[in-house]
């Protein structure tokens, strides 16, 4: 129980901190978050509102990586596995614990997709100087991927560009 509660709370604070960055530019440039045991950098001006993990409602005939849809705040969302979607592989099963660190976070309303990518764990707010080294992406990287940032502990970061990841035939493309 102590640990939902202070899964609540990182939540609540991440959001607030997220919502403080957009209105009073503070310099955190990207939202950090695990998936599939891989560090992902989502920027900040194309992430949206942060859910906790709802039960998605699953869609027949579509690709594995495609878990459903949700109704988040209201809005019909369509919600991506986003390990799976960038492993190319079926999502394993996951256990009520992992489902309940589990987030849903929305694409920015500006890139009208109405998308909420689920994610493992959110890791809280990077800026430029959290980390100490960086590297283009590789040629055979999706697209979608940005720069490979490394930080102050030595772990690797991957940046998505949520924008090109949305404009993706792929990535809209969710029958099977």
């Amino acid at each position: 129980m102590a640990n939902r509660q202070a899964l609540r709370e990182l939540q609540t604070r991440l959001a607030d901190r997220l919502q403080l960055a957009r209105t009073q530019g503070v310099a955190a440039s990207w939202l950090a978050v695990e998936a599939g045991g891989r560090n992902y950098l989502f920027p900040l001006s194309q992430s949206g509102e942060i859910f906790p993990w709802v039960h998605t409602q699953a869609v027949p005939y579509t690709q594995a990586w495609f878990a459903g849809v949700a109704n988040l705040r209201g809005g019909l969302f369509g919600v991506v596995d986003l390990a799976s979607y960038v492993s190319g592989e079926a999502p394993p099963p996951k256990t009520e614990l992992a489902r309940a660190e589990s987030r849903l976070v929305a694409l920015n309303s500006a890139l009208e997709v109405n998308c909420a990518l689920l994610v493992d764990r959110l890791a809280g707010l990077r800026k430029q100087d959290a980390f100490v080294d960086f590297s283009e992406k590789a040629t055979d990287a999706p697209e979608f991927f940005g720069n490979q940032y490394v930080d102050l502990n030595g772990a690797s970061w991957q940046e998505i560009n949520l924008q090109l990841l949305a404009q993706q035939a792929h990535f809209l493309t969710i029958g099977a």
